[in-house]
């Protein structure tokens, strides 16, 4: 599938629709209903949603309009939305990609409450794979979800519905999240800006699979996921004000070494070229690029006690754990044996890790590296495998993004191009605590030369 120009309110960003809605160019009520069109019209073909909010999604953007017409001014007052189906929305069940009739939802998660209060109209919830465990959105209980640059791949996971939703211009943008690259992944395979956020950046309520997994926005432009951040996170126009200013000359390190993984492990060469591609425009627009290699040294041993006992957790909140994957049921198993010290002992390793991954920024102040190792695979390519077996195939397709969920610290995805065939790839731009600011403001500094939001797919439903 190819690259191909569009323009109206399919593609219209997050911060346009804001924009259009105060100058009264536009209702809410039309954008809301244009989104839930496009989501029913898309849904048989890429599957992105769980649910659909039809009736209550068009019943707030009515309110809207009425505070619209009030004055009332808040950052995304009438603009359509979507979530990812492991936060709590009152009302609908959170089955985080299980199979299972799951108690509705009585209260909003934390994020969700600040996204209504800033306005937004929540149009549905987005597939996800069973707990988020694989970077493909694929499952018994729902199906495929399939990418819209090339419907015969996925668009990664385990935020892949949010990320469907997006690229195909369903809706603006989509809060997700990611415990081991699960924003950042399917950001990387459908041409989106995915932010993976400092931990405890935006409230989850508690903390997730044991500190790995964070929310975080999936959109177009950085504007847009700038502004989704600042709302999701109550930090005003902190991010918005850092997609707007330069980042100053910085010195970016680029990396393509993977962590320690003990498996085979190999980086695509397409991959690889469009990220050196894309440090070249970055030393085009005057920053310094030198080579590193961040000491990982064996971080995934600290990884695997908080994601197994994560699963393990999760597993108790579903009705019936007989309809799982038997590749959860075992993972969950996995996770009761690492519940106790060998998780205290990965917590408690934590700040070595700091330390020494972390002494890369005392020579530059970004990294630069891939976001996968390969472009999106296709559709059914983890049908029918062993636990462990599906273990091997997604480290060799993802083995960059998690150690980075490990160390709390903040990365974004930012895209680098299309393969021959049309599939999108991404790279990370990674910087250590509380960098999101420097990061956003660097993307957004080569989003003006990489021109990507002008690349859409083309409709494929």
């Amino acid at each position: 599938m190819t690259a191909t120009p569009q323009t109206g309110l399919d593609f219209a960003g997050l911060s346009a629709q804001a924009a259009q809605l105060a100058a009264g160019e536009v209702t809410s009520a039309e954008l809301t209903a244009a989104a839930l069109g496009r989501a029913h019209a898309s849904q048989p073909v890429l599957n992105a949603f769980r649910h659909l909010r039809d009736d209550a999604a068009l019943a707030e953007a009515a309110e809207a309009d009425r505070r619209l017409q009030a004055g009332d001014r808040k950052p995304l007052l009438g603009v359509p939305v979507a979530i990812k189906d492991d936060v709590d929305l009152t009302g609908l069940p959170t089955s985080f990609g299980c199979v299972g009739e799951f108690p509705c939802a009585t209260t909003d998660a934390p994020a969700v409450a600040l996204l209504r209060e800033a306005g937004a109209v929540i149009v549905g919830k987005t597939n996800t794979p069973e707990l988020g465990q694989w970077p493909f959105t694929e499952g018994p209980a729902f199906g495929a979800t399939r990418n819209p640059w090339h419907t015969g791949h996925t668009p990664g996971g385990s935020s892949g519905g949010s990320a469907a939703a997006v690229a195909s211009g369903v809706i603006a943008a989509a809060l997700g999240s990611d415990g081991a690259g699960s924003v950042r992944i399917p950001a990387a395979w459908t041409g989106l800006v995915g932010i993976k956020t400092q931990r405890g950046r935006i409230p989850t309520g508690g903390e997730l699979f044991h500190g790995l997994t964070v929310l975080g926005p999936l959109a177009r432009t950085v504007e847009d996921a700038a502004l989704l951040l600042d709302v999701a996170a109550a930090t005003g126009r902190t991010f918005r004000t850092a997609a707007a200013r330069e980042p100053g000359r910085l010195r970016i390190g680029l990396s393509t070494r993977i962590p320690f993984t003990a498996t085979k492990t190999r980086l695509d060469p397409v991959v690889e070229a469009n990220v050196r591609r894309l440090a070249e425009s970055l030393a085009g627009l005057g920053h310094e690029i030198v080579e590193v290699e961040p000491d990982y040294g064996l971080i995934g041993l600290t990884f695997l006690p908080r994601s197994l006992t994560g699963v393990r957790d999760w597993t108790l909140r579903v009705p019936d754990r007989t309809g799982l994957d038997p590749r959860t049921r075992s993972n969950a198993g996995h996770g009761r044996l690492l519940a106790g010290p060998a998780l205290r002992l990965a917590r408690a390793l934590e700040p070595g890790l700091h330390r020494r991954i972390g002494s890369v920024f005392g020579r530059v102040d970004v990294l630069l590296t891939p976001t996968t190792a390969t472009p999106p695979p296709p559709i059914g390519t983890f049908d029918g495998l062993s636990d462990w077996e599906t273990d091997q195939a997604m480290i060799a397709a993802c083995p960059y993004a998690w150690p980075w969920n490990v160390l709390g610290w903040p990365g974004v995805n930012v895209p680098a191009g299309l393969t021959d065939d049309g599939l999108p790839l991404g790279a990370q731009l990674l910087g250590p605590s509380h960098a999101e600011e420097r990061l956003v403001s660097l993307a957004a500094q080569l989003e003006e030369v990489e021109r990507w939001p002008e690349r859409h797919p083309e409709a494929s439903w």
